[in-house]
């Protein structure tokens, strides 16, 4: 009876807030304008205290300049001299129909814009926020071209610029996975001594896996491929190291390895627009590739995994923003074991997911900072869109009062260092103008009032317009990828519109009562159901009216997984002369091929260098590594790839040497080697992985002998490993013998004579029986023999000596 009654009570109070929700045009129209001033107060504060520099300082009432302000750290590297602000505000200028403003901003970007500054970026940042910023800028000077209303002077230099900005990006992408460095230099690249970097090795999913609609909007903007082709190889890498339990990704991914640095799985930030651009890659590119794999890991999926493994279910009342202790929350969890929630608060990047409120399920405060970020206002935007309910309208109201009487200063807006005291920072960041005023435009706008049909574009994660018509232009290469409809706009649109509500546009969004979830085939060969049965997870079929359709009842306890896979060290002993076991070199397993840990006695084989050295390429010195183990260096293309081209020459065994300089494992910890996604089963060789000052001992060792036979095994059984040697040694009583003592035969039994000489020291041995009969040998360096050993820094262990 209780429960019913709260049930009413509640569906009242629904009702009577839907009627309170009602907006009239009148009142849309006010708060439109409302935005309208204040974006201008934002961007003419910026225009007239800040520009050229990258960003306002509202509190200043100055430029940011990069290297003239105290160093705010990665914060910094979305900061390129480049004018950030106004580039990254260049379409927002046009939906608010402040074309004149536009084309003043063009004509600045095009004279006083510089793009090949000595200055190290962030690579995410920038191809968001720049290289997005000059494309939507293009789209639509072209298209107010087209129109013959003005612009009639351009001359594509926006697209002539962002392709240049591309190529300086480009560097980035020189790993041998694929995966981008997250900085470049935008004058020297990376790697180039005057670059000052190269040296990270880690990168966020999303700094990866948000690059594929601006590179791919260039290359098929500019006719050029190579942009379009790096983005697809960075997502591709991704994608094969998902967790394929879960399909879940972690947060951070190691560039050169592809082992996941940082395992926690999530929407928020450092993983939220890698989900996004799988989805939107598909509308803009027409490509089913992104489609299949955003089906896999998002909706059912990904909202499935959200449900079951990331939220607390609840109500909550959407009139007072009241949030119970058991309202929907999206948590970090860790992406092997999706049951484990990793922190207990939401970051504010994960407010780009629709219909999210900033809460914790502790409810406390753990980031009191508001920064103008726009994702809450980007949710409420598309929520509306979606579902036309005049209840988001009066959230956008909200905001946007709440910006007015806690954000606006006399130069603009500043962001809010903590939300308990009221208290300003001193930034304005340049999304606050992209984004923000733009998705609050939009939201209080009719398509009538528009100057563009928004309907035809989809949004960057930076808010940035880039034209559904690209899913129509023919790719500038051939790929792995099928294009859906080369040549049909109307079948184009047919798919678009199917998904609309899920970016923002279009059809309105009705739930079914029963919410179906596609249970994929796995590689046991079990039935999905019985799949789900194995693990312990119930499911009771319903009514006749759904037949096929399960409740599903979680049952089973997870164990937690351990944080990293353990690898068995391995090493490349040297057993030739003049090494004789004594060179041990330690070495990475690999995950495919053979397992040496199985096998007793390990591999041995004499070693020869591949033809290329990289292996990318069947070998041209096929001769010489059949029956031999290869030596071959990392880079350019997968493990998989090499190893095949070195099995099919008839080598027995493959040693890999890291291309990067110094490396060493010391400083790098051992990492497993891993396919290339497809089956690895046709290899049965074995595989090891050496660093590269490792790797020198082993190549200074062939150069310098003819013939260098190494055996292949895992650490602990490695020759001589365990047994302790013990110098040989006897008891010798020493006495002091008068001058002549020994010719009298004074002595007994048998004599050792040490006898001191200006050359050396002499010992003779002296036989009693064999009258003194002696015989000497000259303890020099000359007669000892080393082993041959590397430098303490090249990272070797030598076995214990075995002498007699």
């Amino acid at each position: 009876m209780l429960l019913k009654t709260l049930l009413i009570t509640s569906l009242l109070g629904w009702v009577k807030c839907q009627d309170s929700q009602i907006m009239t045009l009148e009142e849309k129209t006010v708060i439109r304008d409302q935005i309208v001033e204040m974006f201008d107060h934002a961007y003419g504060s910026y225009m007239k205290n800040a520009y050229p520099a990258d960003e306002l300082m509202p509190l200043s009432c100055r430029g940011r300049v990069r290297g003239q302000e105290p160093n705010r750290g990665d914060i910094d590297d979305s900061l390129g001299k480049f004018s950030l602000t106004l580039i990254d505000t260049l379409d927002t200028l046009v939906v608010l129909n402040k074309l004149d403003e536009f084309e003043d901003a063009v004509r600045k970007v095009v004279t006083d814009v510089r793009l090949d500054n000595d200055v190290v970026v962030s690579v995410f940042e920038t191809n968001i926020r720049v290289l997005g910023g000059l494309l939507g800028g293009h789209v639509m000077a072209d298209l107010l071209k087209q129109r013959g209303e003005r612009m009639q002077w351009y001359r594509d230099e926006l697209l002539h610029m962002a392709k240049e900005l591309g190529h300086r990006l480009l560097p980035a992408f020189n790993t041998t996975s694929g995966l981008p460095y997250p900085k470049v230099n935008l004058r020297y690249g990376v790697l180039n001594p005057l670059s000052r970097t190269g040296t990270e090795s880690d990168t966020c999913t999303a700094c990866a896996g948000t690059m594929i609609l601006e590179f791919a909007a260039l290359s098929r903007l500019s006719g050029e491929s190579v942009f379009e082709e790096h983005a697809r190889k960075a997502l591709d890498v991704l994608w094969q190291r998902r967790q394929k339990g879960s399909d879940l990704v972690g947060t951070v991914i190691n560039i050169h390895n592809e082992e996941w640095v940082r395992r926690e799985s999530g929407v928020g930030a450092g993983i939220d627009s890698y989900y996004e651009y799988l989805m939107k890659a598909y509308i803009l590119l027409g490509d089913n590739v992104f489609l299949e794999r955003f089906n896999i890991v998002s909706p059912p999926s990904l909202y499935t995994h959200i449900e079951i493994y990331t939220q607390a279910f609840g109500t909550c009342c959407i009139c007072h923003y009241e949030v119970h202790q058991s309202a929907p929350l999206l948590l970090n969890v860790h992406m092997h074991n999706p049951t484990v929630s990793v922190r207990s608060w939401m970051d504010s990047l994960l407010a780009f997911f629709p219909g999210l409120q900033a809460f914790t399920s502790e409810f406390r405060v753990h980031w009191g900072q508001h920064l103008l970020r726009p994702e809450f206002a980007e949710s409420t935007y598309y929520l509306y869109k979606a579902t036309g309910d005049p209840y988001y309208l009066r959230v956008g109201q909200s905001i946007v009062e709440k910006l007015n009487a806690y954000a606006r200063v006399p130069c603009g807006f500043a962001a809010v260092q903590d939300v308990r005291t009221g208290m300003h920072e001193d930034r304005m960041d340049s999304f606050f103008l992209a984004e923000m005023f733009k998705y609050l435009y939009l939201l209080f706008s009719e398509k009538s009032q528009l100057p563009i049909d928004i309907d035809d574009y989809i949004f960057t994660t930076e808010a940035h317009l880039l034209p559904v018509s690209l899913s129509i232009t023919k790719p500038p290469y051939q790929g792995n990828h099928t294009t859906l409809f080369p040549n049909n706009p109307s079948f184009a649109k047919t798919i678009r519109d199917s998904y609309k509500y899920l970016t923002g546009v279009g059809r309105a969004f009705h739930p079914v009562p029963v919410r179906e979830i596609d249970l994929p085939f796995h590689d046991n060969g079990m039935e999905p159901v019985e799949f789900l049965k194995s693990m312990g997870i119930s499911l009771t079929p319903l009514n006749e009216d759904h037949k096929g359709v399960y409740r599903v009842k979680l049952v089973a306890e997870v164990s937690q997984a351990p944080e990293e896979e353990e690898v068995v060290p391995h090493v490349v002993q040297l057993i030739s002369p003049p090494f004789l076991g004594r060179t041990v070199i330690t070495a990475g397993p690999a995950k495919f091929g053979m397992d040496l840990t199985k096998q007793e006695h390990g591999v041995k084989g004499s070693i020869a260098k591949a033809s290329p050295y990289t292996a990318c390429v069947p070998v041209d010195n096929a001769a010489q590594l059949k029956g031999h183990i290869a030596v071959a260096l990392r880079g350019d293309c997968m493990f998989a790839v090499k190893a095949r081209h070195l099995q099919e020459a008839g080598a027995i065994g493959v040693i890999f040497i890291d291309h990067r300089e110094g490396s060493n494992s010391q400083d790098t910890p051992l990492f497993q080697m891993v396919g290339d996604g497809d089956s690895t089963e046709d290899l049965t060789l074995p595989l090891v992985f050496l660093f590269s000052q490792e790797g020198a001992v082993l190549t200074s060792a062939l150069k310098e002998n003819h013939n260098v036979d190494v055996l292949l095994l895992p650490k602990e059984r490695q020759l001589g490993h365990g047994k302790t040697e013990k110098p040989a040694g006897m008891n010798i009583k020493l006495r002091l013998a008068e001058e002549g003592e020994l010719e009298d035969g004074a002595a007994r039994g048998p004599t050792l004579e040490f006898v001191l000489e200006k050359d050396g020291m002499i010992l003779k041995e002296v036989e009693e029986e064999a009258q003194h009969k002696q015989f000497c040998t000259e303890a020099t360096e000359d007669d000892r023999t080393e082993p041959y050993s590397a430098d303490a820094s090249q990272n070797t262990n030598s076995a214990p000596d075995a002498e007699p």
